[in-house]
């Protein structure tokens, strides 16, 4: 399959690093005008020398950055004030991290409900009706396989990629008809760098290796796992690619699971 995103732009949110980095540089190799977005300057400068260098990317000037904290809505409104227009929109940003129940928060609710869900909500709401005014566009959201398998370790964080699927399926049905797919993408445990450094720390209060801690992580936290280990940032990259091409015209409201069969579901 030749996916060919020359004369799209895309534009990924929480792209300096893992997930967001990986989509961000398959789309750029696809031939897409790609906008890196992240909260600091050195760390978008460092991505998008990482995909001007990167192989089978044609066009280094294809490659932007923004600086802005896509988590709030003063950091949307830069990024639409920026690039009023967009084909592709990928909603990647987003946090995670474990607390007992009982110690979450409201700040600590509110501020993963505001990056995780309104970060995707605001620059959705905007980008869609250009969109729809043009008869084509793709809208993703990263979402986990948390949203269906709630983790007790980060309840907080499952509820939000619950919401997530909500916002995804609920815009689908707005869009009906119009030329624009909306899809929410559910990876499972990747091998980003803020995975590695808590597979990390883990090992060290184990004493086992970080990667005998990721088979560990598995067996006791996604013991139905298929894949058995981590997956890594560009084999949800690739379903992100697809998503966004010409070629899945009729993939929309799908939740498209990337996650290794850890949810217990045929469907």
């Amino acid at each position: 399959m030749n996916i060919d995103l020359n004369g799209k732009t895309a534009l990924v949110t929480g792209s300096t690093a893992g997930i967001g980095l990986a989509i961000a540089t398959g789309l750029a190799k696809a031939g897409a005008q790609v906008t890196i977005v992240g909260r600091d300057q050195a760390g978008v400068d460092e991505a998008i020398k990482q995909l001007q260098q990167a192989d089978a990317v044609n066009d280094a000037n294809n490659i932007k950055g923004i600086v802005a904290d896509a988590g709030t809505a003063g950091g949307c409104q830069t990024i639409i004030n920026t690039l009023p227009e967009v084909d592709i929109l990928v909603n990647n940003l987003g946090i995670y991290g474990a607390a007992p129940f009982f110690d979450i928060d409201d700040n600590a609710w509110e501020e993963m409900f505001q990056i995780n869900v309104m970060s995707g909500v605001r620059l959705s709401r905007h980008y869609a009706k250009a969109m729809k005014e043009k008869g084509w566009g793709r809208i993703q959201f990263i979402s986990s396989e948390s949203a269906l398998n709630i983790p007790a370790e980060m309840v907080h964080y499952g509820v939000t990629k619950a919401a997530i699927q909500g916002v995804s399926r609920g815009l689908a049905k707005v869009l009906a008809g119009s030329g624009v797919t909306v899809n929410s993408i559910l990876p499972g445990p990747t091998r980003t760098e803020g995975a590695k450094a808590m597979m990390q720390e883990l090992a060290d209060e184990r004493g086992v290796s970080a990667e005998e801690m990721e088979g560990v992580f598995l067996d006791e936290n996604r013991p139905s796992t298929l894949l058995k280990r981590f997956a890594t940032p560009e084999e949800i990259a690739n379903m992100s690619v697809y998503i966004a091409s010409t070629q899945a015209s009729a993939t929309t409201g799908s939740a498209l699971r990337v996650e290794g069969g850890i949810v217990e579901s045929i469907a």
